[in-house]
C-alpha cells in the first residue's frame, strides 16, 4: 500500500504517540511514526515504556527531517550480533521458505544468538555468569551488561532537545525498593539516557539504573503501558492519542508449554486498553456534569473556595484514542520478544506501516469526540477483522 496523502487534524491541543514495551517487536512502533511522518502528523508528546521509551528518544532527540532516518540506524543496529557477524544462515535465508517450520526454526536460531551473544550496541553478555560473581551489584544480578546501549543513545539522539522541551517527552520505570510507578518526564526534570535505559531495565537480563540514588527496573513491570499517564496527567488538555502496543490480549488456547509462555507474555503485557478508556470516559463524564452543575449556581456564590475546589475537577475536555497492536506472525514463537534478526524487524516494520496505513484511510477517526462522549476509542483491527 502506498503512502497516503497529508492530513489536517483537528484542533487537538495534545497529539501524543503511545508507545508499549516488548522487546525486539518494538520495530513496529517505528514503522508507525513513518506512517504518521507520511501522512504529516507530527505528535507532541512521546511517551513509552521499555523499548517504546528508546523509540521515543529517538523520536524526541531528533527533528521530525531525519527521525525515520535514525529508527532505522537504530534498528539496523541492534538487530546484529554483539560479537559475530549477521551471518546468511537463518531468517535471512529461511524467511525465502514461507511462515512454516523453517521460518520459526530460523527465529528460534535467531532467538538463541540473541541470548549467546547480545545485541550489537544495546547488550553484551557478562564475562563471568552472574551466579558465578561473588562480588554484589550489577554483575551479579544480572546476564547482561547494558553500556552499549548508552552509547547508542548518546550517539543517536540530542538530548539537548529533549530537554528544550520542543516535544513533552515521558518514560516510566519502577523504583526496586519501593515498588512504585515514576515517570520521568521532561515537563518537569532534565532526562538523559539513563531515565530511558531504567524504563527498559527488564530483570534479570539487564542490570537496574540508577538515578539519583535510587534503583530502577523496566516500568512494564508495573504498567507496560503509559496511555493512562497521557489521559490523566494535569493539566488536562483535548487530546488524541495514537497508541501503539506489541502484545494482544486475545489470542489462541495454547497446546504446549512454549505456546503458554508465549501467552502469558502476551496477557500479562497487553495494555488494558479497553479497560483504561472506559474509566477515563466514566472519569470525563463526570467531569462534564460537574461543569454543567457548577454553570447552574447562583453568580453571587461562585467565589465560594469550594466552589473553586469542584472546578478544578470540572472539565469539558475530550479524548480520541486510536490504538494499533501488532498481530502475530504464524512462524512467531514464545521469543518473539528477543528474536532481533533483521529479516524479521524489517517485516515488523512494515506492519506498523501498512496498520498505520490502513488507519489513516478513516480520516473520521481523527475527529474530535463530540456531544456526551468525551473519550473515544478506534482500531482498525476491529473493524476489518
Amino acid at each position: 500500500m502506498s503512502a497516503l496523502a497529508k492530513l489536517a487534524l483537528p484542533a487537538y491541543e495534545t497529539v501524543a504517540l503511545v508507545l508499549q514495551g516488548g522487546g525486539a517487536l518494538g520495530s513496529y512502533q517505528a514503522g508507525v511514526y513513518q506512517g504518521l511522518a507520511e501522512a504529516g502528523i507530527e505528535p507532541n508528546w512521546f511517551a513509552g515504556i521499555s523499548i517504546g521509551a528508546l523509540n521515543a528518544a529517538i523520536l524526541g532527540g531528533n527533528p521530525p527531517a531525519t527521525r525515520v532516518e535514525k529508527l532505522t540506524e537504530f534498528w539496523e543496529t541492534i538487530c546484529q550480533s554483539a560479537l559475530f557477524p549477521a551471518f546468511t544462515l537463518g531468517a535471512e535465508v529461511a524467511s525465502l521458505l514461507g511462515d512454516g517450520d523453517m521460518r520459526t526454526l530460523a527465529g528460534a536460531w535467531s532467538s538463541m544468538r540473541a541470548i549467546v551473544e547480545g545485541q550489537r550496541g544495546f547488550f553484551v553478555p557478562r564475562l563471568v555468569p552472574p551466579f558465578l560473581n561473588t562480588f554484589g551489584g550489577p554483575q551479579s544480578s544480572s546476564f547482561y551488561d547494558t553500556a552499549p546501549l548508552k552509547e547508542t543513545l548518546e550517539r543517536l539522539c540530542d538530548f539537548d532537545r529533549i530537554n528544550a522541551r520542543i516535544e513533552r517527552v515521558s518514560v516510566g520505570a519502577v523504583d526496586i525498593e519501593t515498588g512504585n510507578f515514576e515517570y520521568f518526564d521532561n515537563a518537569n526534570r532534565k532526562l538523559g539516557p539513563e531515565h530511558f535505559m531504567a524504563s527498559g531495565a527488564l530483570p534479570p537480563g539487564f542490570p537496574a539504573v540508577e538515578i539519583d540514588g535510587r534503583h530502577y527496573w523496566d516500568g512494564g513491570l508495573v504498567s507496560n503501558t503509559p496511555l493512562m499517564e497521557v489521559l490523566s496527567r494535569p493539566p488536562r488538555r483535548d487530546t488524541l492519542a495514537f497508541q501503539v502496543d506489541l502484545w494482544s490480549a486475545k489470542g489462541p488456547l495454547p497446546q504446549n508449554l512454549l505456546d503458554v509462555d508465549e501467552r502469558r507474555k502476551d496477557i500479562v503485557y497487553s495494555s488494558r486498553t479497553r479497560l483504561v478508556t472506559d474509566v477515563a470516559g466514566y472519569m470525563q463524564h463526570l467531569r462534564h456534569a460537574l461543569r454543567k452543575a457548577l454553570d447552574r449556581i447562583p453568580a453571587d456564590q461562585q467565589d465560594d473556595p469550594e466552589i473553586a475546589k469542584l472546578r478544578e475537577l470540572a472539565c469539558s475536555k475530550v479524548y480520541n484514542t486510536v490504538q494499533l497492536i501488532y498481530r502475530d506472525k504464524q512462524y512467531e514463537t514464545h521469543s518473539k520478544d528477543y528474536e532481533f534478526s533483521l529479516v524479521t524487524m524489517r517485516e515488523h516494520w512494515q506492519a506498523g506501516l501498512d496498520d498505520i496505513r490502513h488507519t489513516l484511510l478513516h480520516p473520521e477517526w481523527l475527529a474530535r469526540p463530540t456531544g456526551s462522549t468525551a473519550v473515544v476509542t478506534h482500531d482498525v483491527h476491529r473493524v476489518e477483522g
